[in-house]
């Protein structure tokens, strides 16, 4: 899901190969302007609200926005406790976020020297992203972390067959799946309710949320009296890179039985 990260290019497991040597080196890092205007809220006040935000990719995790610091409330700011060095990076400083009562700790962070190759984003301002109440990109908020402009969702029809076990109990069976593919993993089966054992199916109160494709309301499943928690999942209100998956489910692969056969030889 990212240049940096997994099987991204310069992460740690590539999907591919470079047909020369690019020399990489032990921690790569990757900065580059973002077009987007972005803004911070906590406690219902603006903390940071900038149209020159820089994107890091840094080793091994998710792209980080950095802002400038003056598009940042650093009059909100009071020093932090919490002491991190980055890998290719260097030490960083944590600042805690104080909107009237309410206060943040160490939910900022910025690396002042960091190291040579890394000159690029000293003094600039990182947040905490489950620390703060919203980051909105332009008007639209954003979940869990910046979107990676190198992250793609494509949803393709297909007619292939997939079948779902379970101990053994076939509870899913479809020639119409929906094949989800989203940058550095796995492809996703999405399947119509209607070839869904849904009689077997407890709605869940558990959500996730991602960046590409929005709120994750999820289903368990009971079979022959044992409860399997939040094992199916559904986009009722997807993005717009998800819109195809809408209201389909997909099924946890690990903990399944998860068959896909050539459409010509079900």
């Amino acid at each position: 899901m990212s240049l940096t990260k997994g099987t991204g290019p310069f992460g740690e497991r590539p999907a591919g190969t470079f047909n020369f040597d690019p020399g990489r080196p032990e921690h790569v890092l990757y900065v580059e302007s973002c077009p987007r205007r972005v803004r911070v809220v906590l406690a219902g006040e603006t903390i940071a609200d900038s149209t020159g935000v820089q994107l890091l990719h840094p080793p091994g995790r998710t792209p980080t926005y950095l802002f400038p610091p003056q598009d940042v409330r650093m009059d909100l700011f009071e020093p932090g406790e919490r002491r991190r060095t980055d890998p290719g990076i260097g030490p960083a400083t944590y600042w805690n976020v104080r909107v009237g009562d309410r206060s943040a700790p160490d939910a900022a962070y910025s690396w002042h020297q960091p190291s040579e190759n890394a000159s690029a984003i000293a003094g600039l301002i990182a947040f905490d992203w489950d620390s703060m109440d919203g980051v909105f990109e332009e008007d639209e908020e954003v979940f869990v972390h910046p979107r990676d402009p190198y992250t793609r969702v494509d949803v393709l029809r297909s007619s292939r067959r997939v079948r779902v076990r379970l101990h053994g109990t076939l509870v899913a069976d479809s020639t119409r799946p929906r094949m989800l593919l989203e940058s550095g993993l796995p492809v996703r089966w999405y399947l119509p309710r209607e070839d869904v054992r849904t009689d077997l199916l407890e709605p869940s109160y558990s959500t996730t949320r991602c960046p590409y494709k929005g709120v994750a309301h999820y289903w368990s499943l009971r079979l022959d009296g044992r409860l399997e928690k939040d094992i199916v999942w559904t986009y009722p209100e997807p993005f717009h890179d998800a819109e195809a998956v809408r209201g389909l489910m997909s099924f946890v692969d690990d903990r399944v039985d998860l068959e896909v056969h050539d459409a010509l030889r079900l």
